[in-house]
């Protein structure tokens, strides 16, 4: 079984990256080490029943800018071929308006993880928040939260965004372009994590309890339909 593990992470990394718009993916020989975050007094832990999922993916463009410097954002900020899309994270939702979150106590993600998803998430420090904030209420290990999240965000397909880049357009708009890339996909089954300043900074795809998705919950807010978009 431990020879095995290296080919089942190859695989994993390789299917995360063989799609057609997949984000680039150029990962370092050196990695920068992640760093145990854990709950907080302004982040508590809270177990609570899960009411279904989300799936957060970040316009890249957006989250760069001013931040390429950053030693933990080298690989998604500075990579020679910029990113697109990357997947943020897979969130359990609650059944109201508060979400579980660090539910257990944990370690650092193991490494070999780490370079299997850096082509979907090229952070390993958001990769560790992912997991000990949300991955510890859904899954049992790591590998597992992430294979589900990977597998996920590998299903989706993205508008071509180099022609929309520098416009304005509706949150509406935006919101069918968006569906209309991904089949059966509708536009109430998205949110739009919009920046004070209008910029896009993020989609958040609404799941139910079994990962299918369904219209999101009107708690849970986003960008309200006339709301002007701007693209970085």
């Amino acid at each position: 079984m431990r020879g095995r593990l290296p080919i089942l992470l190859a695989a994993t990394l390789l299917s995360a990256c063989a799609k057609k718009d997949a984000p680039a993916c150029d990962i370092p020989a050196d990695l920068p080490r992640p760093m145990l975050e854990g709950p907080s007094i302004d982040e508590p832990r809270r177990i609570l029943p899960i009411g279904g999922y989300t799936l957060a993916v970040s316009w890249t463009p957006e989250y760069c800018v001013n931040r390429a410097s950053s030693p933990q954002d080298r690989i998604r900020c500075g990579a020679e071929k910029p990113f697109g899309f990357t997947l943020h994270g897979l969130w359990p939702d609650g059944e109201g308006a508060q979400w579980p979150q660090y539910c257990t106590p944990t370690r650092l993600v193991p490494e070999p993880v780490i370079r299997a998803h850096l082509c979907s998430t090229p952070s390993p420090q958001l990769i560790q928040h992912e997991w000990e904030k949300h991955g510890t209420c859904m899954a049992k290990t790591p590998a597992d939260y992430f294979r589900r999240s990977g597998a996920l965000f590998a299903e989706l397909r993205f508008p071509e965004m180099e022609q929309y880049r520098g416009r304005t357009m509706k949150a509406a708009e935006f919101q069918k372009l968006f569906a209309d890339a991904n089949p059966g996909m509708a536009p109430d089954q998205m949110r739009l994590n919009i920046g004070k300043t209008g910029w896009l900074e993020e989609v958040w795809l609404c799941l139910d309890k079994g990962f299918h998705r369904r219209a999101c919950p009107a708690h849970q807010g986003g960008a309200l339909p006339e709301q002007v978009v701007r693209i970085r």
